[in-house]
């Protein structure tokens, strides 16, 4: 008695019965184990979208604290970097005239095109028929032949080893760690013989003694004080520079400006706390987010728990990815078509371009009022109009959200958290409206035009099979990562990263040998130019002892190009 229990929002609605009960006396009571329950998953709930925060803490600090300090004072310079106007008239009007324009060419379009219809339907207004598979190229299964014939049975590591002589991308290992205490020959050896048992999964133990005789201890102490996150991030970004660096434009066309991400389920065990339930995959585990750009180079990687936001992981790979590439476009599964997604990425420049599931259930809004006969082919999958007065009012604290994760004041996941369906956020509005109008125009462009349905799904067949290779490589365990500390868990996503791009890399240069040659050349037909990638391994030996002999050099083209480390 005297007791009092402060009311929130957790106390009511479905838990009221269970919080309030009378007691014998017909008092009114508060259990106190279901009220400290419905307590915990209110602050639960307010503290991931940050309508409460933890004074001196850092991801759960004060939002005001993830906006850039300098907004105000270098306001113009900020809307500059984004390529936005000033005026937020300005920038609604540009969006509503490209929805004019998407829809209307859509409805113009929609009498000629028999992969679409749109009219009244329980299922959803939209019925869409997908295309049909393309031509199958001839000639790469016997290109992939010729390759496996000049170099067969190639060890992983040998892979490996050849891409880190060729691309000197081990001397970033001492810049980015400051110190070099080993001959760069002796610590290059470990470096690889390191990240092989990392990114394989078979452990140090498995690849210490043979020819070199390097100890486990010796290789844990060059994992522990040279082979940093940071410093194996590096080694995969020069690695995929020199790709590009490497790629002979008249094979492979001009750079791509477009990258395709998804994530990656890997087993785990259940006393890592890194390790989650994840209903999509069935499983415990944690996610590997990756970026691969359409020629099979992998540009960036994240390790996420399983209930972390897919969202904010595509929009902070494709904004810090780090290497020479410019990123423009983004293919997605369905997991990148909600509208904050959209909206962000309009904002940051990046064309977002997801595979729609249930695209029958999908709305298109309308740009203007007073217009209910506009686009009649369309009416049947129309709603509301956009408010554009929410855009307006609520346009530079928008800016200021999307400043934050351009400059890396925070982090995407900690901004986007606060735009969740629970918090009460002003910009939050603003944003989905946006995303709203952006989602329109992309749906109307992907009914429309057959050649980006194609297209998106090229992009994403990459990705496919990016995570069909995980398997190959990461084969140590059962695939199942055995450490319960997050930065064993980080490394061995990052090594597998690097074992990946250096397969890539090495690929490119022995297809570039093969076709170089006129009687191979002249067999590439257009089918087989769009299906050429580097992404395979049928010559490739990933298992077996492990001998790593620095000397010994891959002949490829008669050259060994690049620095020896």
């Amino acid at each position: 008695m005297g007791e009092t229990a402060p009311e929130h929002r957790g106390t009511s609605g479905q838990w009221a019965d269970l919080v309030h009960r009378p007691d014998k006396r017909g008092r009114a009571r508060i259990v106190r184990m279901v009220y400290e329950v419905v307590t915990f998953q209110a602050l639960r709930e307010q503290l991931r979208c940050k309508e409460v925060w933890v004074k001196g803490s850092g991801r759960w600090r004060n939002p005001d604290e993830d906006l850039s300090k300098d907004f105000e004072a270098r306001r113009v310079e900020h809307y500059r970097e984004l390529r936005k106007p000033l005026d937020p008239a300005a920038f609604t009007t540009s969006l509503r005239e490209e929805m004019t324009t998407a829809l209307a060419e859509l409805d113009a379009a929609i009498p000629d095109l028999d992969w679409v219809e749109i009219k009244e339907r329980k299922a959803g207004a939209i019925k869409f028929t997908a295309p049909e598979a393309q031509e199958e190229p001839r000639n790469l299964r016997r290109i992939k032949a010729e390759v496996s014939r000049r170099w067969n049975g190639v060890p992983l590591i040998d892979m490996l080893k050849e891409a880190v002589l060729r691309t000197g991308c081990l001397e970033r290992v001492s810049s980015v760690t400051g110190r070099r205490d080993l001959p760069m020959e002796v610590l290059a050896e470990r470096l690889v013989l390191a990240i092989y048992g990392y990114g394989t999964n078979t452990g140090i133990k498995s690849v210490a003694g043979g020819i070199l005789g390097h100890t486990e201890e010796e290789i844990r102490y060059v994992r522990r004080r040279y082979l940093t996150p940071d410093a194996a991030r590096q080694i995969a970004v020069e690695i995929a520079n020199a790709t590009f660096a490497a790629r002979d434009t008249g094979l492979w066309g001009a750079g791509s400006t477009a990258v395709a991400s998804d994530s990656t389920h890997f087993r785990s065990w259940d006393q890592n706390l890194f390790t989650e339930w994840h209903s999509r995959y069935g499983g415990r585990g944690i996610l590997v987010y990756w970026h691969v750009e359409r020629g099979s180079v992998v540009v960036h990687s994240q390790t996420l728990r399983a209930s972390a936001s897919e969202v904010a992981a595509m929009v902070e790979g494709a904004i810090r990815h780090g290497t020479t590439m410019s990123v423009e476009g983004n293919y997605v599964d369905s997991h990148g078509q909600s509208e904050i997604g959209f909206g962000i990425t309009r904002l940051l420049n990046v064309d977002l371009l997801p595979r729609i599931k249930q695209i029958n259930r999908v709305k298109l809004y309308r740009p203007t009022t007073g217009e209910p006969d506009g686009y009649p082919n369309l009416a049947a999958a129309m709603t509301r109009p956009i408010r554009w007065d929410v855009i307006e009012n609520n346009y530079d604290q928008v800016i200021k959200y999307v400043t934050a994760i351009r400059t890396g004041t925070a982090s995407t996941e900690a901004i986007l958290s606060r735009f969740t369906r629970s918090a009460s956020h002003p910009a939050y509005q603003a944003m989905l409206e946006i995303g709203r109008a952006q989602r329109t125009c992309f749906v109307a462009r992907y009914l429309r035009i057959r050649e980006l349905q194609r297209e998106i799904e090229e992009g994403l067949n990459v990705v496919e099979a990016w995570n069909a290779a995980n398997v190959v490589i990461y084969y140590g365990k059962g695939g199942e990562i055995s450490s319960n500390r997050r930065e064993e868990v980080e490394m061995a996503a990052l090594c597998l990263r690097i074992l990946q791009a250096a397969l890539v890399y090495v690929n490119t240069l022995m297809l570039q040998a093969v076709l170089a040659e006129p009687e191979w050349n002249t067999l590439l037909k257009p089918a087989d130019r769009r299906g050429l990638t580097p992404l395979f391994w049928q010559h490739v030996r990933p298992y077996g002892e492990v001998r790593l002999d620095m000397r010994a050099r891959l002949h490829i083209d008669g050259a060994h190009r690049g620095g020896a480390s």
